[in-house]
């Protein structure tokens, strides 16, 4: 995301959607920070499935210490065995998504470099490929690795709950609901959902 197009997308999303126009002026500036290393961000959001944040901390902390002086990088760790994985705290079956997605990259069968030149469609259908990758995940690439400015999320649930309570809504919003909401976000629906994530950080 350039300046430019952030720029953009704020005077977009403070026109478009008064909701948002408030969450913009008490978050602040954007400041999305962009994960340069695509592989390590895949990674990472693979270990991060389904525990708390510092339980995947930890075992991120254990990968990367395990792995020294090496980086974490699909060579690296196609090296590893299953069973190394699991002694770092990895499940049995993270221990297959991570080994599945790392013998894709090596094997050039997944070519993260190349899916900048993607659709986002395409992207989503590409890592999705991997196992362990879900559309969620591969959104979070979209909008974290790669900067795509129009994703909406809507199976995060702080996207979710950030919209019932900026929006006033009684329950979590239906897929229909969130995505007509959204609408008015377009084509910047990534800096909107970031806005609705920092709403959550907001104190009355």
């Amino acid at each position: 995301m350039i300046e430019q197009d952030i720029q953009a997308a704020l005077r977009h999303l403070r026109r478009a959607d008064p909701v948002m126009r408030q969450v913009i002026r008490k978050a602040g500036p954007f400041a999305l920070q962009r994960r340069r290393n695509r592989f390590r961000a895949l990674v990472f959001s693979i270990l991060s499935q389904q525990i708390s944040t510092k339980a995947a901390a930890a075992i991120r902390g254990r990968l990367v210490h395990y792995l020294r002086p090496r980086q974490i990088s699909a060579a690296s760790i196609a090296q590893l065995t299953p069973e190394e994985l699991r002694r770092i705290g990895l499940s049995s079956q993270k221990t297959r998504y991570l080994l599945d997605l790392a013998t894709r990259v090596s094997s050039g069968d997944l070519r993260l470099n190349a899916l900048a030149r993607l659709p986002d469609q395409e992207v989503i259908d590409a890592l999705t490929q991997v196992n362990g990758i879900g559309v969620w995940t591969a959104q979070m690439f979209l909008i974290f690795s790669l900067g795509r400015l129009d994703v909406f999320p809507y199976d995060d649930l702080g996207v979710r709950v950030a919209i019932r309570n900026l929006y006033g809504l009684s329950e979590l919003p239906s897929k229909e609901v969130g995505h007509r909401i959204a609408d008015a976000w377009r084509p910047y629906a990534s800096v909107a959902s970031w806005y609705c994530w920092r709403s959550l950080e907001f104190r009355d």
